[in-house]
């Protein structure tokens, strides 16, 4: 009888695929704090090697960015306003579209419909970058220097309306998915007291999602804030200080492709820049993926 298994056998033998199968998982875990951590140290160790030779008022008080110059400049803020303005207008075409197809799909189309449509639009998430680069400067540039002459070849507002088509997915999706987990039955008692159905999607899903819609409208800016190639091809390499997105502009992530691309010496002052923009990058991404989860533990209803 030694070959039957018992009970209490059976039992132990669970325990022990239980706590192997919690160790992996708990590596794993590990392996990408680990990973976040060997980033944030990184980026940290040179961001100080770099303060040594500049100062915080060289990084944070001047307004011109020039360290690749014989007349070295370290002004933060031309490239962080290329950076907003970019996002910015990204923005304003990515958050209407983005919440209008979401609205549609979750209150107008069929299921049918929705599950068609859905997939087809998130193809726009699946075209690598570089595309919406090269889309940008020979398709929207033209059309933008017929309309405005006085567009320059490279500049900020056709990197904008290339990005805000490449992060429309992400509006999209995750607000549809916000809308969508809006229980069927509140939509139910609005139309039980006479509400249209523009009026059930406007004044009572949306606000009953709000939660999900304001973390997926951040998580998109972040996605905006931190994208390369886009930028590096289209807005050009002239760091300024303009509100005019007809005009040529620099990026943080198209300044460090710049120098990146191995003529800077390597643990030279310029080659130390590129550690102090991605750190203010960074700060930037996270302070945006913060304000997404307060908002989210802020504004979520919960439905029973």
């Amino acid at each position: 009888m030694s070959g039957i298994s018992t009970p209490l056998s059976l039992t132990r033998r669970r325990r022990t695929e239980e706590r192997a199968v919690r160790a992996v998982l708990f590596f794993f875990a590990l392996v990408s704090v680990l990973t976040t951590l060997g980033i944030i140290y990184v980026l940290l160790q040179e961001t100080a090697l770099f303060f040594r030779e500049v100062s915080f008022a060289q990084f944070f008080l001047d307004t011109r960015w020039t360290p690749l110059f014989l007349s070295k400049r370290f002004g933060i803020w031309p490239l962080v306003n290329g950076t907003v303005l970019v996002a910015a207008n990204a923005m304003l075409v990515a958050l209407p579209l983005g919440l209008l197809a979401a609205i549609y799909m979750s209150e107008c189309a069929s299921e049918r419909v929705r599950r068609v449509l859905k997939p087809f639009l998130e193809i726009l998430a699946g075209i690598p970058t570089v595309v919406y680069g090269y889309f940008a400067l020979t398709f929207i540039t033209p059309i933008l220097r017929s309309i405005f002459p006085q567009t320059q070849i490279f500049n900020a507002a056709s990197a904008a309306i290339a990005m805000g088509f490449m992060i429309l997915p992400t509006v999209a999706s995750l607000s549809e998915d916000a809308l969508y987990a809006v229980p069927r039955s509140v939509r139910e008692a609005a139309y039980a007291l006479g509400a249209t159905r523009w009026e059930v999607a406007t004044q009572i899903v949306v606000p009953a999602a709000l939660s999900g819609i304001a973390a997926a409208f951040i998580l998109a800016v972040s996605r905006a804030i931190g994208e390369t190639m886009i930028v590096a091809i289209a807005a050009g390499q002239q760091p300024k200080l303009t509100l005019n997105p007809l005009e040529s502009i620099e990026t943080m992530t198209a300044y460090i492709v710049q120098v990146s691309l191995g003529d800077t010496p390597h643990q030279s002052l310029a080659y130390k820049t590129i550690f102090a923009v991605g750190m203010m990058l960074f700060l930037m991404t996270l302070g945006m993926n913060v304000a997404s989860y307060l908002l989210t533990r802020r504004f979520r209803e919960v439905y029973e």
